[in-house]
């Protein structure tokens, strides 16, 4: 990454503080397609021409143009000799849509700003090559961290082949997430609540165990965000018997078991149904439906399970300034050694109301 107080890794050019403001800009953009660009990336682009950006853009949907071209057709004119700052490197292939880098070109842009190499075998610096070719000034890497942070859930499901799975719950003090034998009252509050409803706002698919849908009958909705969109329910139940009146059963809902199940009616109300012997076999699976990001919300057994075969990604934990005592943890196992804990990096520790959120991540986010 290139945050302009250090001195740039080798092959990032310098920055300048202007740079990354502008970039800062078109992570802005970017954020705005969260949630529903899948399988895209969320890509931003703003213009820049004499110190003022003429033109900005987002990816709003995959089929519909890339952030560039929107950027450039609000910019019109006023892009000859102008910047363009984007947060994936501009695409130089056909696809759905004519290649990224050629509009650039075409419009006369003079400098190109590049927060992130793309990871797609059909881009990966082709992008780039391309418009040096045609005597574009490029500049690689500003804000890349935070642009690939942005886009883990392309780079997972490009390179890997499956969702990037965020694991998000929260617990006391004293680490419980329920009293024992009675139902889940509400651990944190309501700051945190409204922030929950923002990440499933931004994440594609929202997952829970058949525990949790016995116990709760969650909707597994985004309530109270202005402009707001549900994330698709995936309900793991290993037997395949859910309600087909649960509320979380909708269009787009998709149920994972790995029984040959009758789901006959499920079907019929606009499931989709995954028979997967092992959680990795349907995080692929899921992958192949176009998911990117997985918010899990389960409750302990859904989330051990993820932790135990490894496919965590991401953890996103909510502390509340209370003691329990006796209660429910959020992991039943395994049991493991101190000195083989599985260990979060790229660590952030904030407040949220009350309570406390400390966020973190089990796995590299995929580059080339």
């Amino acid at each position: 990454m290139n945050d302009g107080n250090a001195p740039p890794p080798p092959g990032v050019e310098a920055v300048t503080g202007a740079d990354l403001t502008w970039m800062r800009e078109a992570l802005a953009e970017a954020a705005r397609g969260l949630g529903r660009t899948a399988p895209n990336p969320p890509v931003g682009c703003v213009i820049v021409r004499g110190g003022e950006v003429v033109g900005r853009g987002f990816h709003p949907k995959a089929g519909e143009p890339h952030a560039e071209v929107f950027a450039l057709r609000a910019a019109g004119g006023a892009a000859r000799g102008a910047t363009a700052y984007v947060t994936l490197e501009p695409c130089a292939h056909f696809g759905r849509t004519p290649p990224c880098a050629d509009a650039l070109i075409d419009a006369g842009v003079t400098r190109v700003v590049v927060a992130a190499l793309d990871p797609n075998p059909q881009v990966a610096g082709r992008g780039v090559q391309k418009l040096r070719a045609a005597g574009i000034d490029v500049t690689v890497g500003v804000l890349d961290a935070e642009a690939t942070r942005q886009q883990a859930g392309f780079r997972s499901l490009i390179v890997r082949g499956q969702p990037w799975v965020v694991a998000k719950y929260a617990m006391t003090l004293d680490g419980r997430v329920a009293a024992l034998n009675e139902g889940r009252g509400a651990v944190s509050g309501d700051a945190t609540r409204d922030l929950t409803m923002r990440w499933r706002n931004e994440l594609d698919a929202i997952a829970v165990g058949a525990g949790t849908l016995a116990l709760d009958n969650p909707a597994l909705t985004t309530r109270g965000v202005p402009g707001g969109r549900d994330p698709r329910p995936v309900l793991f139940s290993r037997s395949g018997r859910v309600p087909p009146d649960a509320a979380a059963i909708r269009p787009g809902a998709i149920l994972v078991t790995a029984q040959q199940a009758d789901a006959g009616a499920l079907e019929a109300a606009g499931v989709t149904v995954i028979r997967a012997e092992t959680i990795h076999g349907a995080l692929r699976q899921l992958g192949g439906l176009g998911i990117s990001t997985l918010l899990l919300e389960g409750g302990p057994r859904l989330l051990t399970a993820f932790l135990s075969a490894g496919l965590v990604d991401e953890v996103r934990v909510f502390i509340a300034p209370k003691l329990l005592g006796a209660g429910q943890s959020p992991l039943l196992g395994p049991e493991r050694p101190m000195a083989h804990a599985q260990v979060l990096q790229d660590i952030t520790v904030g407040t949220v109301g009350p309570d406390v959120l400390v966020t973190g991540r089990l796995s590299d986010i995929p580059r080339l």
